[in-house]
């Protein structure tokens, strides 16, 4: 299917934004928003609206048919084409309400009715201190994940690691009088650190807008649209030493946003296009993935080994043996005492501790292996049964090219490898090219060609549907829908 609107006319925007946080549960550190973005331009209206929520369906708590129904209201009420409402998830972990597609279509019936005319101005900014890219890329070859769920391997076997995405895609509108209606930008980061508390929040994205929209003029609204992110963590994931810190991160990005927009004249012509297109992706069957997995998982627990030590053991074995490698077991005047009247106790005793010692640690880094492996076995049989139910070879998915002045977006279900983000923009004919993923449904990790290959030693090419080949397909549909633009 394709759809395409373009119009050249003034145009016009109006923007809203609603509570969505979850009330039944705990209190929440902070509120999470439902805000929508209406834009008109002669006989071509869009909607863009972003969620504070981990997905669009699928998984978290907006349940299935959301999509549909938020469509299909505003198509009533409205007239507004399914095909022209873009629906973006920043993707953080917060609890969003039992009502929340109610509320969604009040955001856009608000925006809707504020409409007036607006200016556009588009620019980008920088932000490198708050994101890193999650993947390690092993000596043997192999890529591991950056994750709570996984131990980190050991410092030695990482030889690398990929890129991130440092742009923030901004585009402003302002009012004629100059004051600002709405900012709308894009970057790439996995927002889930969460807050000390642990209480419900729209964690680093949902702050930075808060940062933004405080420093703009009363009813400004900043919508965050999520990147490529999906092998993007937040800086300092793992950090077991320092409260969680989402709003230091946040305030960075906000910040940064703060200081592009600054930059920007919104003073642009300002036509208003919109494409639409479905794509049909091969899906994965995971069958000898899982059985190759399953055999991994056996040759490592054959490795393990007997050992006299257990943890209440070999804890104080390791501090002193790491404190003191010359003389572990005792001050250095008793071993000196023992070569002097021709015994070797201690040292007997050191080499039959190290040896323990060694076998245990061999043991904890295959427990560590063994930790992955059924970590992405569990995943890989989850997609496999829902592969085998369904009956479904291919995967049914929305690629939206929208234009507002010289900003350009294009957006996609997946949560998008960073690389793939980064090689959409340096090809595309608009010099002020963004990509947003988790968009208009979710369809789980969208990885690489390359990551696929690394299938059940990552999250991303294991929480993954996709079989080999989507990508070509993916971005030849795009570079045509940036072409249409």
């Amino acid at each position: 299917m394709q759809n395409t609107g373009t119009s050249e006319g003034q145009l016009l925007a109006g923007a809203a934004k609603i509570v969505i946080t979850d009330e039944q549960g705990e209190p929440a550190n902070d509120p999470l928003y439902v805000k929508a973005l209406v834009l008109k331009a002669c006989e071509t209206t869009a909607v863009i609206i972003t969620v504070d929520a981990v997905a669009i369906e699928e998984i978290g708590s907006i349940k299935r048919g959301y999509l549909d129904g938020v469509r299909a209201q505003l198509g009533e009420a409205l007239g507004i084409k399914p095909a022209h409402v873009v629906i973006n998830a920043s993707h953080c972990h917060g609890r969003v309400c039992a009502d929340v597609e109610a509320r969604t279509v009040q955001a856009v019936n608000e925006a809707y009715k504020e409409m007036v005319p607006v200016r556009a101005g588009t620019g980008t900014g920088h932000e490198d201190r708050v994101s890193e890219n999650r993947r390690l890329k092993l000596k043997n070859g192999k890529e591991a994940d950056v994750r709570h769920a996984y131990a980190l391997p050991p410092d030695n076997e990482v030889a690398s690691l990929g890129p991130i995405d440092p742009e923030i895609g901004v585009l402003r509108l302002d009012r004629e009088n100059g004051e600002t209606l709405a900012v709308v930008y894009n970057f790439a980061i996995h927002p889930i650190v969460g807050v000390p508390s642990g209480l419900n929040t729209a964690d680093i994205t949902g702050l930075a807008s808060q940062v933004i929209e405080d420093q703009l003029n009363d009813g400004a609204v900043a919508l965050f649209i999520q990147g490529c992110t999906g092998d993007v963590n937040p800086i300092g994931y793992k950090d077991v030493h320092h409260p969680r810190g989402a709003e230091i991160l946040g305030n960075l990005l906000g910040l940064s946003t703060l200081k592009a927009l600054k930059q920007i004249s919104s003073n642009e012509v300002s036509p208003l296009r919109i494409v639409h297109e479905t794509l049909t992706l091969p899906r994965q069957d995971l069958s000898d993935r899982i059985a190759s997995l399953e055999a991994e998982q056996t040759s490592q627990l054959a490795t393990l080994k007997g050992t006299s030590l257990n943890l209440d053991t070999f804890l104080p074995l390791i501090v002193k043996y790491r404190l003191s490698p010359e003389f572990p077991s005792y001050a250095s005047h008793r071993y000196l005492h023992e070569d002097q009247v021709g015994r070797d106790d201690l040292k007997v005793l050191d080499a039959d501790n190290r040896r323990n010692m060694d076998a245990y640690i061999e043991n904890v880094h295959t427990m560590e292996r063994l930790t992955i492996i059924q970590t992405n076995l569990n995943l890989l049989r989850r997609h496999q049964e829902k592969y085998e139910a369904e009956g479904t070879r291919t995967i049914e998915t929305e690629i939206v090219g929208i234009r507002i002045g010289s900003f350009v977006l294009v957006t996609f279900p997946g949560e998008l490898s960073v690389e793939i983000g980064l090689g959409i923009k340096e090809r595309s004919p608009h010099s002020r090219t963004f990509v947003a993923g988790v968009t208009n449904g979710y369809i789980y990790y969208t990885p690489t060609e390359a990551q696929l290959k690394n299938r059940g030693n990552a999250q991303e090419d294991s929480d993954c549907l996709v079989s080999s080949g989507w990508q070509s397909l993916f971005e030849a549909r795009v570079s045509k829908v940036l072409e249409r633009l």
